[in-house]
Formats: C-alpha cells, structure tokens, sequence
C-alpha cells in the first residue's frame, strides 16, 4: 500500500502508480480517447495514435504517457467520466483503490477521491453490480434539474445519458432535441447506444427518427459499433429496423467484418440469418469471401449456416469465384462442406489452366452428367489443354465422343493443328477412321490446317491419302486449295494421285490455278501434272487462272505448254474469261502468247464484247490495240461491242469504241442502232456521247427500228426522269424545239 507516500493522491500520481493495471485493463483505447477528444483534453489530431498497427498494450502505454502530459486537469477527467462510462469495472477498481488511501483524509476538494465524491454527488451512478450506491441518495427532481442544466451547457451530457442507458431521463428532458446530433467524432446517439448495448435508448431514438446510416470519422454505422462489440440484441434492433448489412466502412468493412474480427459468434450467426431471410439473389458475405479468398472467413460463415451453393445476380455461386480467381484453399473449403461442382465450375478451372485447381474440382464432379464431359473434354481440345484431356479421359469421358457438329475431339485438334492435344488423344487410342458427315477424314483437316506434324502421324498410322471427302476431293485437292505447299511433297511422296479428280472434275492443279497459288502450281507442273486436263466444263488450268487478277499462274502454265486457245463448253477461251474478269494484265500475257483476239464463243461474243458490256476500259485497250479489227464484230444478235456498252451505259468505253472505228450506227437483229441501246435503257450521259461524236458519220437520230421506232420514239415510250431528259435532248438535236 502506498498511502504512507500518498496519504491523499492527485489523479497525475495515481495514473503513475496504477499505470500497468490500467494498461493491462482498458480494452476500448479508441473511445476512451474520442471522449477525451470531446472534452476538449486532447486536440482531434491525437486521433493518430490509435492508426499504427500496434498491439493493444503498446497504444494504451503510449495514449497514458500523453494523458500524463496533459496534467492533473486532463488526468481527472480521464477518470471521470470517461473511464467510469466507458471501462466501469476498471474505474471501480480504482475509485476503491484510492479510497482506502483517502480512509483518514478529511479534506478532499482537491485530491482525486474528493474530485471523484464531488462528481458523483452531481450524476447518478453506473448501474454495475460490483459497485455499491453511497448512503446519501439524492432525490430525482434536484437530479434531473442538475442534469437538465449540465446539458444546457453541455452538448455531451445527452451522449452520456445514453451512453449509460438512462431512458427515463432521456425521455423527460428530450424536448428540442436533435436526434442526429454528432459529437467530434462524427458519433450520433445511436452510435453510443448501440455501442454499449442499450436497446431500449435504441428503440427510443430510433422512434425519435434516428438515421441508421449516418458514418463516424471511421465511415462506421451503428450497425458497425454494434457488431464491433459484439452486442447482438443492439444488432437485432438495427436490423429488424433496416440497418445495412453490407455498409462499408474507410477500411471496407461490413459490420460482419468486424464482428468475426472479434470472435463475436453469437452476432456474427445473426447477421448470417438476417442475411438469409431478406437478401436472396444477391451477392453474399459467402460470395465476398470466397472472392477475397478469406477462407477462414468462410469456414465462420458456412459455421454460421452461409449456405454453401447460394447464387448471386449472375447466378454464380460462392465456388464460382473461388475457382474463377484461383483461390484454392477456399475453393477446398466450400468443397468439404458440400459446393456443387456445375458445368460453369468446371469450365472456370478448365480455363485456368492448373492442374491443380482442375484436379480439386474434378475430384467432386462425380455427378457432372456425361455430356457435361464430354462438352469440357471438346473445350479442352480446342485450347489445346493436354493434360486436362488427360485427366478427363482418364474419368471416364469417350475419347471417341462426338459433339453437335459430329467432331469427334481428334478431328477438331487436327482440323485446329494442335499437337498436344492431338498427341494426347492418340495415347489415348482415339480412332483415325472416323470421319464428319461430309467424309472428310482426318487427314483431310490435318492437310486443311497445313500441320506436318499431324499429317505425318497420320499417315504413318496407315490413313489413306488419296481418301475422298467432301465434294470427292483427296487431301492433295486440299492442299492446293489452302496453299499448303509443303504437304503436297508428303502427300505425293506416299502416292497420292496428282491427277486426280473431284465431283467437279476439278484436279489438284485446276485448284491451285482457280485459288491463285503459283507455288503450288509450280510444283505440281514440276512433279508432271496434266496442265491440259479438263473439268467437267472442258476448263484448263489455264481458264481457272486468266480469271484471277494476278497473272503469275498464267505465266507458269503458259510457259509449259499450256494452250492459250483452248476452249471450254461454252467455246470460252481463257482470254475471254480474262475479259470478264477485266484482268488487263492477264491478257496481255495471253495474247503475247497468240490467243485469238476475235475468238468467239457459242454467243458469237469476242472478249471484247465481254470488256465493253462490263466497262472493262484497261481489257478493252488492251484487246484493241492488239487488232482493231474485232471492234465491229458482232454476237449471234448481231450486236457489236459499242451496242453492248451503250446498253449497259459503259460511257468510257463508247469513247475508246468510237475512237477504234466502232459503227455509230450499226444495226443488230432488231434494226437497233447503238442510239435506241442507249436510249431504252435510259441512259443519257450515254446518249449524249453518242450524239456529241463527231470523228466520222454521226449518229442517225431517224434510224428505225424493226417495230418502226427511232431513238425519240423509244424515249417516249417511257416516263422516267432520264427518258424525257432523252427525248427532250433528241428533239433540241433533232430542231422540233429550242
């Protein structure tokens, strides 16, 4: 006992000599700190000492050296009141301490148990049952008029009657009030009361109107403090009354954080609850968790009865997201307490790509149906994923399963070209044979891939390579269609047929030739294809080739043989084909091999005619600077090429025609001039040229026709804008107006 050094001790000496106990004692730092913050002991910055992760010890050491700082007038204070509201055992621990010290002291006005008596005398006492009322009880009425005029003055005497759960006063001296008054600390009544657990003040307040979401200098709720401290009938009251249960605080924590912070089971299983009853397809605390990979936290939650498969607006579960961010451990705890493994799960680890993870989830997909399988072992090829084939196989999905589009998964890796997976299928003895509907084998989509690898296994496997697919093409036909050259040397080394032919009567050179590939035709001239073999149309190589832009191809069948003359059924050459197409290199190339300019085929129809009906001026140019002699040719109906141009309104070409020596006013099978072509088909700019020509005889505007029409008599028949711009443009000519 320290009395014979301190017969009567000042607040200063008793915190020295009571320092570890209080210490080791006061477990609420934070809001004995904000009180000494309201009453004006310490500045709102000393806030800064309670935001080090410190341990609870090393912040009250260090917020009591402060207070000491502060002198006797801090120190007292911090005794009462915000000790005695806020630790009340501790401060009746002390308050007999220095009692039996002050036993023989008569004078106590300046002394801390004269200070504490003196205090005492003016506010009723803590309810606590280890503390004993004095003798000298006070009446209510002078109490509740001290108190009365304490809170006039006083804006923090209302926050300690509740504080200390004093309802009946609160109620009689309520008038005026504001409900949602704030202390320094951003604290409004219902943080203080939820705070100590005094329900019926809550139920009070909140009848007074009291907000529910009104944030603290922490960004916490009542609903937060009532958690905190684990004060569950608090967290009933709040709730039943539309508290938010996923409010976040400045550290982003819910009021359920903080209650499984601090081991508060009993209102960490109510929260749960409340959960359950009124916030169905949302996101949950389960799916919060499971996303921050707190797994501890899941194992309160599922403890707490979180169920384990709830969904959230996506319909995703808690394990969704676990496997989805790689979460592992979480993803085994939800697991072992029963998650549903369902397609969407799978899918998620299958796309991580660890096999850790997709081996965990596979290990309780027992009841995944076959077609979810084998859907995933499909995926799993796709991406070329080959150990997680492995694994699925080995599960019991068919190597040889077939999907929608009838792929069974080593069709789809080799028309995909993906090696590992097809390595792995064929450890796995899936079938070479099998082919898709349209008889394309293996080897067909290996080849269309252009996958060596693949095409060699294949082969070695015995797969024929002069197999017959879609539309009867062999795997060399393929080759040439997609430009695989190096396969064709495979192929061919194995025996496939170079000539042979598809539904068609297309060769492996007809397509190389139609596609544009010279390296391909280069090859197979090289390896002695036929370059005059004909398809089912009587078409070359070299037809299919003067019908492409480039002339690369033409060049290599020309240079070996090819016959520039050839006809197909239609007695087409290819520079007619050429001329269609308005390829003007093509034909140069062609007609520097000796192709007929003045070919004609079943129609009657030159190139040229071809080149002046589709505009082709470059074709055109090149055709009639080869032999101008063709430009008065005419088709089976009699027809030049400055007829067809003028029909299809080929105004550039009737200039280079009229140019060439075309006929202005030659007839075809109908007596029609180049001027009724023009003129019935309506187009004027076409007319206008006709009429404007003036290197030679000009066009007659009173040529009749074979039903007795000139060209105006043709503009009248038809009402269209063009047709009376014709007419009128024929009669200015023709002097019947201005």
């Amino acid at each position: 006992m320290h009395s014979a050094i301190f017969p009567n001790p000042y607040a200063t000496e008793v915190l020295h000599l009571k320092k570890k106990d209080l210490i080791e004692g006061i477990s609420k730092t934070e809001y004995l700190l904000n009180l000494l913050i309201d009453k004006g002991v310490f500045p709102p910055e000393k806030k800064a000492l309670m935001s080090y992760d410190r341990t609870r010890e090393e912040k009250n050491s260090e917020f009591l050296d402060v207070l000491l700082s502060q002198g006797e007038r801090a120190c007292r204070l911090f005794f009462y009141p915000c000790l005695k509201l806020v630790e009340p055992d501790l401060y009746q621990s002390i308050r007999t301490y220095v009692g039996e010290i002050n036993k023989n002291v008569r004078d106590a006005r300046r002394q801390l148990i004269g200070y504490l008596l003196e205090r005492d005398k003016e506010e009723p006492r803590v309810h606590n049952s280890d503390f004993t009322p004095p003798n000298n009880v006070y009446s209510a009425a002078p109490l509740k008029k001290v108190i009365s005029q304490k809170m006039q003055h006083n804006h923090n005497g209302i926050f300690d009657l509740v504080a200390t759960g004093k309802l009946s006063l609160l109620e009689e001296l309520w008038k005026g009030k504001d409900v949602n008054a704030i202390n320094s600390s951003q604290e409004t009544l219902l943080h203080i009361a939820a705070q100590h657990d005094q329900v019926a003040v809550m139920k009070f307040l909140i009848s007074k109107g009291a907000k529910l979401d009104i944030r603290d200098s922490q960004g916490r709720t009542a609903l937060h403090r009532a958690a905190e401290m684990g004060n569950t009938s608090a967290t009933k009251v709040l709730l039943q009354n539309g508290a938010d249960i996923y409010a976040l605080d400045k550290y982003s924590d819910m009021p359920l954080d903080l209650a499984v912070q601090n081991i508060h089971q009993s209102t960490v299983k109510h929260i749960v609850e409340e959960e359950i009853r009124h916030h169905k397809n949302r996101r949950t605390f389960l799916h919060v968790a499971a996303i921050k990979n707190n797994y501890n936290l899941v194992m309160v939650l599922l403890k707490s009865g979180s169920p384990v498969d709830a969904k959230d607006n996506q319909r995703k579960t808690s394990l969704f997201h676990a496997v989805n961010l790689r979460n592992e451990n979480t993803a085994r705890v939800l697991l072992e307490a029963g998650a549903k493994v369902d397609s969407d799960i799978m899918e998620a680890a299958l796309n991580l790509n660890d096999k850790s993870m997709f081996s965990l989830i596979l290990n309780y997909a027992k009841e995944l149906p076959p077609d979810a399988m084998k859907s995933l072992l499909f995926k799993a090829v796709q991406r070329n994923l080959e150990w997680i084939i492995a694994a699925l196989i080995d599960a019991g999905t068919d190597v040889n399963s077939r999907n929608d589009l009838q792929y069974t998964p080593l069709l789809l890796a080799a028309e995909l070209g993906n090696v590992y997976a097809f390595n792995i299928l064929m450890s796995k003895n899936a079938s070479v044979e099998d082919k898709l509907p349209n008889g394309n084998s293996s080897l067909h989509l290996a080849v269309q891939s252009g996958n060596m690898h693949i095409t060699k296994l294949l082969l070695e496997e015995g797969v024929d390579a002069n197999a017959v697919g879609s539309q009867e093409q062999t795997p060399l036909h393929l080759t040439a269609l997609y430009n695989q050259s190096a396969l064709v040397e495979e192929l061919l080394h194995v025996g496939a047929h170079i000539n042979a032919v598809d539904q068609k009567g297309l060769t492996p050179l007809h397509v190389a030739s139609q596609q544009g590939h010279p390296d391909i035709v280069s090859l197979l001239i090289r390896r002695e294809a036929d370059i005059s073999a004909k398809d089912k149309q009587a078409r070359t190589a070299l037809h299919w080739a003067a019908a492409q832009p480039q002339a690369t191809v033409a060049r290599l069948l020309l240079s070996t043989g090819a016959d520039a003359n050839a006809v197909d059924k239609e007695k087409k050459t290819p520079l007619h084909f050429a001329a269609m197409g308005g390829h003007g290199e093509v034909a140069s190339v062609l007609l520097a091999r000796k192709a007929s300019f003045r070919a004609k085929d079943m129609d009657g129809c030159t190139p040229l005619h071809y080149a002046a009906a589709k505009g082709h001026l470059d074709v055109a140019a090149v055709l009639l600077s080869t032999g101008k002699k063709s430009v008065n040719d005419k088709n089976v109906w009699r027809k030049t090429a400055l007829h067809l141009a003028s029909e299809h309104g080929q105004d550039s070409l009737i200039d280079l025609l009229m140019c060439s020596g075309a006929n202005v006013n030659a007839l075809d099978n109908n007596k029609d001039t180049p001027l009724h072509c023009a003129t019935r088909f309506g187009h004027l700019e076409s007319v206008q040229r006709l009429l404007s020509w003036t290197g030679g005889t000009g066009a007659n505007l009173r040529a009749k026709n074979n039903v007795d029409k000139t060209p105006l008599q043709v503009a009248q028949c038809h009402h269209t804008a063009n047709h009376q711009g014709i007419a009128s443009l024929l009669q200015k000519k023709m002097l019947l107006i201005k």
